[in-house]
């Protein structure tokens, strides 16, 4: 098979969808893999590095969409890309198509096989090639907020660790997935005072057992959402449904109850956002203001430590990468049952029920 690699074009995404050690073994495997030259800079991987592992360098995204059948990239094509796709080619990537309709018809008009990173899904109901990225976004979540609470950014002056002598920020986080978790373990190494909030009272209960009592968990319903987030110094935004638009839990009039200068950082804003006013932001101008609140939605907010999120991200796709190449999209996801609900759209159709329904579109099962 032939694989192309891309160089992202997304604002500031400095991710690449394989690192040479996977190109290495797709070659050694029979494969051919074309890769668009600088496409590895951003993390800091040099076009050289992909020759010696066996790729073969090309000048234009052009040249990778015209030959290659399966195309792995780490975010979902742009308009500008999208006359390039070519019909009956297998797309790799994250997609997040519920948040966008436009794609998912040129997706469904050219017949592209659009396997998404965030709905491969394991029968435990994990999330093995999105938890990764969940992790790290949900890492710098608080790490940013830190940023824009500090008063020269426009905060309202808060440190959330406090100093002795006065109290802690306060950080509600709406959602105890891989996100949730990771920005609750920064912010209470910060020292600051958290709340979680979620569905599920055993995630909550495992939650308060691995952290040892140090955060509160709470039921997630409107009530507990307005009363955390009206004393809340940042709002994370962490909720996730597989595939499906992120429901908007935290309404306007709740931000209007904050305290000027309190950050909210929606990580949910790939799948349209669980916080109502947010939209998607890029590195180039991250933060707007509502209701003198600061609002950050980086669609990809992991692109910031590209390097680090790059190797994460191809050892985890790489095993799934091989079995497309080797054996073709079909068997591969008839013989995988977590690799198969990653297919969203096929020959025209679109398979995935989450996102069908969230796009009022027609569902079509795999089968």
């Amino acid at each position: 098979m032939i694989v192309g690699v891309l160089r992202e074009i997304k604002n500031h995404e400095y991710r690449v969808g394989l690192i040479p050690a996977a190109v290495r073994v797709l070659v050694e495997s029979g494969h051919k893999v074309m890769v668009e030259g600088s496409a590895g800079e951003g993390s800091g991987i040099a076009d050289d590095e992909y020759t010696r592992a066996g790729a073969v360098m090309v000048r234009s995204a052009g040249d990778v969409y015209s030959a290659a059948e399966m195309v792995v990239k780490v975010k979902e094509p742009l308009p500008e890309e999208y006359e390039l796709l070519g019909e009956g080619q297998v797309l790799f990537t994250f997609l997040h198509l519920a948040a966008v309709p436009d794609l998912t018809r040129v997706l469904l008009q050219r017949k592209v096989t659009g396997i998404a990173y965030e709905t491969v899904q394991l029968d435990d109901g994990s999330l093995p090639l999105l938890t990764l990225m969940s992790e790290i976004a949900g890492k710098m979540s608080v790490q940013i907020g830190c940023h824009y609470l500090e008063r020269q950014n426009g905060g309202s002056g808060v440190l959330l660790g406090g100093i002795p002598g006065t109290g802690p920020g306060s950080v509600a986080v709406i959602g105890g997935g891989s996100v949730g978790t990771n920005a609750a373990k920064i912010a209470l190494g910060m020292g600051a005072s958290v709340t979680i909030l979620d569905t599920n009272v055993d995630r909550l209960r495992y939650l308060s057992d691995v952290l040892q009592g140090r955060i509160v968990c709470l039921a997630s319903n409107s009530a507990n959402i307005e009363r955390v987030v009206a004393g809340a110094d940042l709002v994370v935004g962490a909720v996730l449904i597989p595939g499906a638009k992120a429901p908007r839990l935290v309404t306007r009039d709740m931000i209007a109850g904050m305290r000027k200068g309190s950050v909210v950082v929606d990580v949910s804003i790939d799948q349209g956002g669980c916080v109502e006013g947010a939209v998607p932001t890029t590195f180039d101008n991250p933060i707007y203001d509502v209701d003198g609140v600061t609002f950050c939605c980086l669609a990809n907010m992991p692109s910031a430590v590209a390097r680090t999120s790059t190797f994460a991200l191809a050892n985890a796709t790489m095993p799934y990468t091989l079995k497309l190449a080797n054996v073709g999209y079909e068997e591969a996801v008839s013989s995988d049952a977590a690799l198969k609900k990653g297919v969203n759209t096929f020959q025209g159709k679109l398979t995935n029920r989450a996102v069908a329904e969230s796009l009022g579109l027609e569902y079509a099962p795999l089968e």
